[in-house]
């Protein structure tokens, strides 16, 4: 498969839309899939935007607001007549439409609801964080009676008519809406007519309550292979599932936002290019301030040590070469560490082990960077002393770097604050003074300055 073309059918929207030929931009657009749609529709202006939207079939309108930016969406909303807002929102998925409905004014919202032909699938998920399971999951789901036979739950399968949301299991519920099974469609297709669904349901059943972080949830997708997730509350009553596509959702979410969290900023509202330049000017400053005092360290230690320099000037001549070492090799460590706690290969019990482990691979890379400073530092010239003296500072800061770099991550972690904010730059800056303090000590005992 090719992916199209965007940026032409873009400006062949644009033109269409320049000679007032709405038609032809609809034409254009009806051409495409829900996500080239709508990615061809946000580059479009906002006035543009706003005369196209009303004007296209309403699941096509649908389909675009569920794939846009969510600001984005709840502006689009919020300038529409309203009768036209309803009949759109009428057409999304009911999770998306919770998620529309909760970024723009609450009376906006209440009012909308009022109009909505099915507002009861909807106003239970308004009443969960967005970041949370029940924020993700969706009340369009088939769930069956524990009492039914093949037959009968065959017959409610071929009666339900989701819009969108794909049938990857059945789920099966008691009287009182208490989840107690699960069950495949093959499992049904197979199965004979006349057997009862708790004869042949599977009822070891992963479920999530309502309150669970998001990423626990893409979490325990990724582990179980789960194409559908219930969701439950505390009596274990089905409240909702959450579909694979909602996850891939917060997998991409939530990697954008450490991401940036690794380049020492806080995680951008919206994207980039549509992020004002004084908004990302206040997302990084902090950030910078903080950067740029902890780096007033590095200075600090060089003029305490102001008279070696200036008895070996050729000392300076390393600085560079051992702080950026030793800054690489943090950053090496931080980045293993925060993504094995991120995917749960590690968890704050095996911190030590990861200490430890950490400690075994700085010193083999210690060891193996000081042979190539020593020699290094020989090709350049240099005493045989000042040798030595860079090939064990850089052993020492490799492996300082190392350790430190397996001890931030989980001490935030214990702490409760993200450990991505310990890491790149933030992991840098401290090798950094660190590492000079350590270079000129061991300067001062092997040169005797």
């Amino acid at each position: 498969m090719t992916y199209p073309n965007t940026q032409e059918i873009l400006s062949h929207v644009q033109k269409a839309l320049e000679q007032d030929d709405i038609n032809k931009a609809i034409q254009v657009l009806q051409t495409l899939k829900p996500a080239d749609q709508a990615e061809v529709f946000e580059d479009l202006d906002n006035e543009d935007q706003v005369s196209l939207l009303p004007n296209l079939k309403t699941d096509i309108s649908a389909d675009i607001l569920e794939y846009i930016e969510d600001e984005d969406a709840a502006r689009l909303i919020s300038n529409l007549p309203q009768d036209t807002a309803v009949r759109i929102i009428n057409e999304m998925e009911p999770d998306k439409a919770a998620d529309l409905l909760g970024d723009i004014h609450p009376q906006q919202a209440q009012s909308i609801l009022e109009q909505m032909e099915n507002p009861d699938e909807v106003r239970p998920l308004l009443l969960h964080p967005d970041e949370s399971a029940g924020g993700l999951m969706t009340s369009e789901y088939l769930a069956l009676r524990r009492r039914m036979t093949v037959n009968d739950a065959l017959q409610a399968m071929r009666a339900w008519h989701p819009d969108k949301e794909q049938i990857y299991y059945l789920f099966v519920v008691d009287a009182q809406n208490k989840l107690c099974g699960i069950i495949s469609p093959r499992q049904l297709i197979v199965a004979d007519p006349n057997d009862r669904l708790m004869d042949i349901m599977d009822t070891d059943v992963i479920s999530v309550k309502a309150g669970v972080d998001q990423e626990q949830v893409a979490e325990l997708m990724r582990r179980y292979d789960l194409l559908a997730l219930p969701v439950v509350d505390e009596n274990n009553v089905l409240l909702g599932i959450i579909t694979i596509d909602d996850v891939i959702d917060v997998v991409v979410d939530e990697a954008t936002e450490d991401i940036q969290k690794l380049g020492g900023a806080q995680p951008l509202d919206e994207p980039y290019l549509l992020t004002k330049a004084t908004s990302i000017f206040r997302k990084r400053i902090t950030w910078l301030l903080l950067l740029f005092v902890t780096e007033s360290l590095t200075g600090t230690v060089l003029r305490h040590f102001e008279e070696e320099l200036q008895a070996v000037v050729a000392l300076s001549f390393f600085v560079p070469l051992l702080i950026g070492t030793g800054g690489n090799a943090g950053s090496q460590t931080t980045s293993t560490i925060i993504r094995a706690l991120a995917v749960g290969e590690m968890n704050l019990q095996d911190a030590l082990k990861a200490i430890w482990h950490e400690v075994r691979v700085g010193f083999l890379l210690g060891t193996a960077m000081s042979i190539a400073a020593y020699l290094r530092s020989l090709s350049w010239g240099s005493t045989n002393e000042l040798s030595l003296t860079v090939a064990v500072s850089i052993f020492a800061i490799v492996l300082w770097a190392n350790l430190l770099g397996a001890v931030l991550p989980t001490l935030a972690l214990r702490l409760k604050i993200d450990p991505t904010v310990v890491s790149g730059p933030v992991m840098s800056t401290l090798v950094d003074a660190t590492g000079l303090f350590i270079y000129f000590t061991i300067a001062k005992l092997v040169i005797h300055i």
